[in-house]
């Protein structure tokens, strides 16, 4: 059955206002990795034109969430758990070395931020909110590459946010209780501040524990 498209909000056929809908559908699952986003199916769905859904599917595709094959149509994009698992072996090697850089700025003037991503995870899960969730858990560990001021690590983190984003859509909904996944990173925020660099990786490895195994089940992201 194909899914139901829906205003988030009050009714936009803007560009970006359709963006938002068809963001917030993938990142929920409503269209699964490798699903189809049908033009026809989808402008009959919000009464608008195909002109601002093409401008929202260009723009989707710039994020990487969106694979576009000529006469065929616009995809979500799919990310292996091969892939997924052979980022999480390096994030677990390199993410702790991110932490002990970024640790003094996060101890300092960044702390705010770092708690700030804690509270909107909370906020997220309470309401159910995917993509928000989504958001706050990525805004969470893009800190420590950021903070590190190294370029290196930077790259690394910007070559695989996207399919951490795709993966993280299929990741979140394995937590029978969503409150878990928040508890997590205030675990890994309090061992980062404390400079204590072989617990993070003993907490990392534990956050990382389903896609280690290379499978999207019982988890952890």
């Amino acid at each position: 059955m194909a899914p139901k498209f829906e205003w988030l909000e009050q009714r936009t056929t803007t560009p970006d206002g359709v963006y938002r809908v068809l963001r917030a559908a993938i990142l929920d699952g409503t269209v699964p990795p490798g699903g189809q986003l049908r033009e026809a199916h989808i402008a009959a769905d919000l009464g608008i034109s195909r002109s601002p859904l093409r401008e929202a599917l260009t723009r989707l595709e710039e994020d990487g969430l969106v694979v576009r094959i000529p006469f065929r149509g616009a995809f979500v994009v799919e990310v292996s758990a091969r892939e997924v698992a052979e980022i999480a072996s390096v994030r677990l090697r390199v993410e702790p070395y991110a932490a002990e850089l970024s640790a003094e700025a996060l101890r300092g003037a960044e702390r705010p931020q770092l708690m700030q991503t804690i509270e909107d995870l909370h906020r997220a899960t309470e309401k159910n909110d995917i993509p928000a969730s989504i958001d706050a858990h990525l805004r969470f560990h893009r800190l420590f590459y950021e903070l590190s001021e190294h370029s290196v690590l930077q790259s690394l983190w910007n070559g695989w946010e996207t399919k951490l984003r795709l993966y993280l859509s299929l990741d979140h909904r394995t937590y029978s209780d969503p409150h878990d996944l928040a508890i997590e990173h205030e675990r890994l925020a309090r061992v980062a501040l404390e400079g204590d660099s072989d617990a993070f990786r003993q907490e990392l490895a534990a956050h990382f524990q389903s896609a280690l195994q290379a499978q999207p089940a019982d988890g952890r992201s």
